[in-house]
């Protein structure tokens, strides 16, 4: 009897610890940037920090819709997406910076093809429109003197795009794609060359929003998740190993595959958040949005101002 008395109190205490976690979804996909999340989730940071979460794969193209629904709070996606579903009426906030591209989103050609301006008239695999392999297709044609009209776009998901180039699709001249699924590409060269990837146009950087009736409601948790992700990047410099193991197992990866996808991206801790969102944020944006109106992806330009909320970064 003594022993079942001593267990209540320990019972209540788990009761209560759990009815204070806030439960909420996130919707990612397996791209390497977002794979602190998963870490943050399996190694309990998550939790330790109140939070119930539920990692959602959920194509990039189909996000937003998840997010009207309701049946995710938050996602991760790229900065030029939050544009796009803001100028769409899915009213969204970016609250921390995740990762920046080096190399790790890239457009894979044929042999044949030398520059990317040899792209006109020809065929390219890319995500739908409002997607971020989308959006560096049209970067990279602009920069290149062209735009996506120049070129037959055929919607291919990252790496459905990277295994039809791998597959030696006859009709497919290009694929825009991104790792784990670029390095798949790189490692059969026959099958086509990497033309460009983000060392050549710096221009892929995540980050993760949450509705803001999410965040009104739930500002300590909004805090908690910032924190949790800047945990796990902590934990990946302090345990890389097991860390990468983790963050591998997600994406049907060994730890060392894991490791040589995630160099050629670097994850941004909060120092690099605090000066991410201090100008460059913006800057982007602006030119981000100039882009998406001119492509004709979006009709209008949201309020950009409204776009990002740096109080949990503290």
């Amino acid at each position: 009897m003594k022993k079942l008395l001593f267990a209540l109190p320990l019972l209540a205490g788990a009761v209560f610890a759990h009815a204070q976690e806030t439960k909420l979804s996130v919707g990612l996909s397996g791209w390497t940037g977002f794979a602190p999340l998963t870490l943050a989730k399996e190694a309990g940071i998550f939790k330790k920090n109140g939070l119930d979460v539920t990692l959602k794969k959920i194509p990039q193209k189909d996000r937003h819709l998840a997010i009207a629904s309701g049946d995710v709070q938050c996602a991760a996606t790229t900065v030029e997406t939050w544009i796009v579903w803001n100028a769409n009426g899915v009213a969204t906030t970016q609250i921390f910076q995740l990762d920046k591209s080096f190399g790790a989103d890239g457009m894979v050609v044929k042999s044949n093809i030398a520059k990317i301006s040899d792209l006109k008239g020809k065929t390219v695999a890319a995500s739908a429109p409002g997607t971020a392999p989308y959006f560096t297709l049209a970067w990279m044609l602009k920069k290149n003197g062209l735009s996506p009209k120049d070129v037959k776009v055929v919607n291919l998901e990252p790496q459905a795009a990277a295994n039809a180039m791998i597959a030696g699709t006859a009709d497919l001249d290009a694929a825009m794609t991104y790792e784990p699924y670029l390095s798949a590409v790189r490692a059969k060269p026959e099958a086509g060359k990497i033309i460009a990837t983000t060392l050549d146009y710096p221009m892929v950087m995540d980050t993760f929003g949450c509705t803001p009736k999410f965040l009104s409601e739930n500002p300590k948790a909004a805090k908690a998740l910032a924190d949790s992700y800047f945990e796990a990047v902590d934990l990946i410099r302090k345990d890389p190993k097991k860390s990468f193991e983790i963050m591998g197992a997600d994406v049907k990866q060994s730890a060392e595959q894991f490791e040589a996808s995630q160099k050629f991206l670097r994850w941004q801790d909060r120092e690099a958040n605090q000066k991410f969102f201090a100008g460059e944020h913006a800057a982007f944006s602006k030119e981000a949005a100039d882009l998406l109106l001119e492509a004709g992806i979006i009709k209008q330009i949201p309020d950009l101002t409204k776009l990002a909320d740096t109080r949990f970064l503290k």
